[in-house]
């Protein structure tokens, strides 16, 4: 009976693997360091990075010191880079900058270690520590080696982790706002933390929206005042409103923006007692 193509290819691969495996489980129990040293190499270029990584891991320290440690050392960091182990791969990029800050391999290192706290960057709704440790990794990398090739890569990434902490910033304000309608405190912190978003972040890309809650906050807080607070309050929720247009004369937000201009005029348009009661 003879086999088919594709069960012949199966065979081969079946035995390949199978030979490699023990190969790789013969060398590992040895003390031939440059034995492992050779496949540890073949395991990487291969893209086997588990086994390459076992192999590095075993003889990095006897290579401490030698030529062939800087080599060892970069794999290793690289193994555990492209084996998703984001935080000991940025660990070790560090390390390896440390132990050779000669190496002509000390920029892309610097970049791949600033490339891994990258990647160890949650979600905009959790806390950004590690986003605030990437941006100065990789702010610090823009800063010192403006002319890499891993520049442009590098400035994205940043500019990538500045848009989210943004967004982090953004989210809350909008949230307090969104909890405020209703309720006088919040609107007051709603507008606050509006207000300390766009000073912090003047070219953001929520500036537009950030500037219609602003208008919406101020609204409702006229609403929500005492009679005798409402006259200055409802001019300025139009002064908001004014700059908004003004600014964004065709904004996604204006058909909103201009609903409240009927309760912003609406209110300017009452001629409440004057009462002494204030909040």
């Amino acid at each position: 009976m003879f086999l088919t193509m594709r069960q012949l290819l199966i065979l081969v691969a079946l035995t390949t693997v199978f030979s490699s495996c023990n190969d790789y489980q013969k060398v590992l129990k040895e003390t031939n360091i440059k034995a492992k040293y050779e496949l540890a190499q073949e395991y990487y270029k291969a893209e086997d990075y588990k086994r390459a990584l076992r192999l590095f891991e075993q003889i990095a320290p006897k290579y401490v010191g030698k030529p062939q440690g800087e080599r060892v050392s970069f794999f290793l960091a690289e193994c555990n880079f492209k084996r998703k182990d984001f935080d000991t791969a940025g660990y070790q990029f560090e390390r390896f900058v440390k132990s050779y800050p000669k190496s002509n391999k000390v920029i892309e290192a610097n970049f791949m270690g600033a490339k891994s706290y990258y990647q160890l960057s949650p979600s905009h709704s959790l806390d950004q520590t590690d986003t605030d440790k990437a941006l100065a990794k990789l702010q610090n990398f823009v800063n010192t080696y403006p002319d890499s090739e891993y520049y442009v890569e590098a400035n994205q990434m940043a500019k990538e982790l500045n848009q989210k902490k943004e967004r982090k910033a953004f989210e809350i304000a909008k949230q307090f706002n969104k909890l405020g309608e209703f309720n006088y405190e919040l609107l007051k912190t709603s507008i606050a933390a509006v207000d300390n978003f766009i000073a912090e972040n003047p070219g953001s890309i929520y500036r537009e929206e950030a500037l219609f809650i602003k208008v919406e906050a101020a609204t409702n807080l006229a609403i929500n005042s005492y009679a005798v607070l409402q006259p200055e309050r409802f001019q300025n929720a139009k002064e908001l409103y004014d700059i908004f247009v003004k600014k964004y004369p065709e904004s996604a937000f204006l058909d909103r923006a201009n609903s409240l201009l009927k309760k912003i005029n609406k209110g300017l348009d009452n001629k409440p007692e004057e009462i002494s009661a204030t909040k």
